[in-house]
This record gives structure tokens, sequence and C-alpha cells, in this order.
């Protein structure tokens, strides 16, 4: 693996990889952009193709390219040198003799499950498959294979593949039986491998199939959560839809498997699916590492509606731009390929409405009178309003709204400021930051490296003995020692990221003042907390001393506050 992974170093540029998710900006000799990885409005995300590493100050992520695809895909390192070495073109070659973890064997199970299956497909099954419109190279493509009524079959299979019963089972694949032995997961279905990010078949759904199929069996079954599958995280087609997502800017996310192998059999090869699951926030942070436009288009029915407004509203609340495909009634999308054609479906897509606009077509639609569909509004519509990030799309929101109701933009507003307040979600892969970008932690860091920047120039621009103070008495004498205790390895890394930050910033004494003034306010509104506690504590005790001397010392610190604020 050591070989491979240096062809890979030799062969991509870390700027190549980068580019590919984040528009990057020329900054002298590096490259800067806003940080993929948490909401900021000044980039302070540096590419450093010499080095070949990245560093970003507002959330302190940074490393090379393969801890760039693992945290951008959402995949271990093996998933990452996979991704890179398909990229580089470079063979997958592991060292002989070396050895292979739990989640290899794992990985190696699934595939093996995944050729047994497709080995299995049946006549029957092929037939059936024609039938919906699947053609054999799509069935192919996709991997589709076939679960037959053996309780054991596969099971068995994998066993003489040297495969332990708990490796087996634990990969989802198989049960304990009532009687000892394993218990096959899938029986009598037709089976759509499910891979990661990296393609890696990691579950399976199967679809029941077949005469001696239970009649009381779900139509679908899904693998469990196991060590390679977590639902959440995992969106089917997302590995063969990623690069078209970013090539055509908007994804298109239909409801099922055969839905999904339709819609790619079709041309539109941007469709992923949600297989059965509810849509995260882990999935449109997915998503949106690709493109921020999402087309929904699940079924036109009741269950379909319902679902889509929950996948809109959690794509919104990360920052997205949706839109809805008005599917006609009783057609699913690989109904409407294989009875319509595939230029219906493509009519359909490029129909899609904005979100809102949807709503409210659907509600006027079915609204008895003009009272009834104020209400539908308020109750269903304000909601999504609410969940729109960017306030220039809001406010046009707002004004169709008002359209449809001949009521004011300002009566919009306060209804919508009526309802319940519900806090943005923060992006799943990363935790929330500060308004500015930056967490605290990392604002230290941050401030830290640009003493280390200042330090190190003969003549520095700022006055390093004064800053070194003013960042101590922000922070206290033990983070600052600490800070100085760092790897000589990590204080030269915040250094050179630093230098490419701030190299160019013409006002670098008004920025030191102005990051030594939050770093002040912090450190005052956390002694600021901490009493406020303490008065409650001592009200609690009825100590009315205690409760003197703490609401002076409360007041002396807001005061302190307030004049940094200025």
């Amino acid at each position: 693996m050591v070989d491979t992974v240096q062809q890979i170093k030799d062969r991509l540029n870390i700027t190549d990889v980068v580019s590919q998710y984040v528009k990057l900006d020329r900054a002298g000799q590096n490259m800067r952009a806003r940080c993929p990885f948490h909401a900021e409005r000044t980039p302070s995300f540096i590419v450093s193709p010499d080095r070949g590493t990245y560093h970003c100050f507002g959330c302190g992520v940074g490393g090379d390219m393969f801890s760039f695809i693992e945290a951008i895909e959402g995949v271990d390192f093996k998933g990452a040198l996979k991704i890179l070495a398909e990229k580089a073109g470079v063979e997958l070659v592991y060292s002989r003799g070396e050895k292979k973890d739990d989640k290899d064997r794992l990985f190696e199970a699934m595939e093996a499950a995944t050729i047994f299956f497709q080995s299995k497909l049946s006549n029957e099954a092929k037939k059936y498959l024609k039938d919906r419109g699947i053609e054999d190279g799509t069935v192919a493509a996709f991997r589709l294979g076939y679960a037959g009524d053996a309780w054991s079959e596969m099971s068995d299979f994998l066993v003489r593949k040297k495969f332990s019963e708990k490796e087996v089972i634990d990969a989802g694949l198989a049960k304990k039986g009532e009687k000892g032995g394993l218990t096959d997961k899938f029986r009598n279905r037709i089976m759509f491998p499910i891979a990661d990010t990296a393609g890696r078949i990691v579950a399976f759904s199967g679809r029941t199939f077949g005469e001696k199929a239970h009649p009381d069996a779900p139509k679908y079954l899904n693998s469990p959560e196991t060590a390679l599958y977590h639902k959440s995280r995992i969106l089917y087609g997302f590995d063969r839809a990623k690069q078209s997502i970013r090539k055509h800017n908007f994804a298109v996310l239909v409801e099922g498997q055969v839905d999904l192998v339709m819609s790619h059999q079709a041309g539109w090869g941007n469709t992923i699916a949600v297989s059965g699951t509810a849509f995260t926030a882990e999935h449109a942070a997915l998503i949106k590492r690709m493109s921020e436009n999402l087309v929904i288009a699940l079924d036109p029915d009741e269950a379909g509606f319902k679902a889509a407004s929950r996948a809109a509203r959690a794509a919104l609340q990360q920052g997205m731009q949706v839109k809805v495909a008005q599917l006609p009634k009783d057609l699913d999308p690989a109904d409407l390929i294989v009875k319509e054609g595939s230029e219906a479906w493509r009519t359909c897509i490029r129909g899609a409405k904005d979100i809102i606009t949807f709503l409210l077509d659907v509600l006027e639609g079915h609204a008895k009178d003009a009272a009834q569909l104020r209400r539908s509004i308020e109750s269903i519509v304000l909601p999504f309003l609410i969940d729109v990030q960017s306030p220039i799309a809001r406010e046009q929101c707002e004004k169709e709204i008002a359209k449809r109701l001949g009521v004011s933009e300002s009566a919009i507003r306060a209804a919508q400021a009526k309802l319940p307040k519900i806090p943005r979600p923060a992006d799943p892969i990363r935790e929330p930051t500060a308004s500015n970008g930056a967490s605290a932690p990392n604002r230290i860091k941050q401030a830290y490296g640009l003493l280390l920047w200042q330090e190190s120039l003969k003549k520095p621009d700022i006055d390093t003995d004064e800053f070194a103070k003013d960042l101590e008495q922000a922070i206290g004498k033990e983070s600052m020692n600490e800070l100085r205790k760092m790897p000589l390895d990590d204080k030269e890394t915040l250094r050179f990221f630093s230098e490419q930050l701030h190299a160019k910033n013409g006002s670098l004494k008004r920025s030191t003042a102005a990051l030594v003034a939050v770093l002040k306010r912090e450190q005052l509104q956390a002694a600021l907390n901490a009493v406020t506690e303490a008065i409650r504590e001592a009200e609690d005790k009825g100590d009315e001393k205690a409760v003197d001397r703490l609401s002076e010392e409360a007041r002396l610190l807001t005061g302190r506050i307030a004049k940094l604020a200025d």
C-alpha cells in the first residue's frame, strides 16, 4: 500500500483534488477558498501546492489530500485511497503480508455476497426486470442479483470462502438460527447492492419476488445498521452520481431503487435515492458537497408528499436550493419513463418548481375557500420559509405568499415571527462555529500563528512583544504556556498558514487588535457566565451578602464587555 500512496502523490496535486469540491482563488503561491467544512463568509481555507497540504483557520481542519477526501466524502482512509487511486489511474495493490482489519474483512464479505447474488439471478427475475424496463446492460452496471428461497445458501457460500460466522453476521447478511448455524437475511428477493461514496458495497436492499415469497413479507428489506452501513449517511447510487451532480450542478432525489436505476438508464446520472429510509441532514450535507441544488421527485401520493416535505426541510436547513418535480398522478419516476418515455421524465425534471411555489400551488388546488388557504399556508408553508437560509430568497418567497393571499409582506413576517423558533442544525460532519466562522480554540490558534509568523520576520509589521502580552492577557498565562509548548512541526504549520492568510493584509495592526478584543470579550463573557451561575446558587441559599458581592462583580464584567464592543 505504501507504494500505491506514493504513486498517487506523484500523479495528483492537492490543488487538483480540492478544486473538484471548492472554488479556489490564487493567493500568491498558494490557493484560498471558503472552507467546505463549515459556514464562513471570509475565506480562511488555505491550500499549499508545494507542501501538498491544506489548513482552515476557521474550524481548524487540515492535512493532505487523503485526509481531505476522508472528510469531504465521509470515508475512512482506505476509502479515500480507493477514490484517489481511481482519479490518479493507479492500481490499488496491497503489500504482501499486510494485515487486514475487521472492516476489510466485512468489505470482502459484502463483495463476495454481491458476486454470489449476481450469479443467482434467475431467468424469472431477469424477465421481471426487463418488464420493468431495465436493460441487460443496466442490470450488469448496477450489479443486480437474486436471493433464492434456501435458508442458508449464501451463508454457506461465504463460510466456504473462509469467512467466519461472526463476520457474516456482522456484515448484516445473516443471523444465528434457532437450532444453530446461520439463516440468510435475504430470501426470495431481487437484490440491489448499496455502495458507499468510494464504491464499496456496504449493504443490500432486496425487493420481494417469486412464488415462494411470504405474502406478508415487506416489499423491500434493507440491511441492518453495521460497522459499514449507516443509513443516515448513505444514499443509494451516490457513488455513481456524484461526478454527474457536480457536472450538472444539481441532484435529483427519487424514492426507490428501480426509480433510480431507470433514471440513470434514461440519462440522468445525477440521480440518487433515499432507498426506504428518511432523508437526513447528513444526506443533505453529503449532496451539498457536490452541489447546493436539489430536485425532489418522490412518488405522487400522500406518503410521497410527506416524504418530499421532510426531505425539503432537511435540505433547506443545510442552505440548499430545493425544487420539486411534480409527477403525473399514479406514476412514479420508473413507471413514467416506461409508459411515457425518457422525454417525459426530462420535462418533469426541467419543469421542477421552487419548493415554496410548489406548496402554494398544491394548497391552492385543494383549498375550498380563501380562509382554508390562509390556514393551510400558515401551518404548512411558513415553517418552510423559516428554513430558507438566503435572506434574498426568503424575501422573494414572502412576496409570493403575500400576493397569493392578498395581504402585505409585513403581515407574512408577523405571522412567521409567531412560529416556534427551531434552531438551525449544524453541519453534521463539523461542529457549529461562531458567527464569524471561527470557534474560540481555533481563533486562539489563529492569533498564535499570526504571532509566530511575525516573530519569524526580521522586520515584523506589528510590535510582537506587545501582541504577545495582549494575547496572554486575553487567554491567560496558562493557555499561553500551553501554546508555547506545541511541537515545532505544529508551530511551523500554524506559522506558514497564518502567513498565507494574512500576508496581503494591509491593516494587520487593526486586525490583530480586533482579534485580541474578541478573545478578551470571550474570556470576560465566560467569567460573567460563571458569576451569573454563582448568583443563582447564592440566591437559592439566601446568602444576600454573596448576592450583593457577585452582582457588583457581574456589573463590572458587563461594563468591561460593553467597552470592548464599542
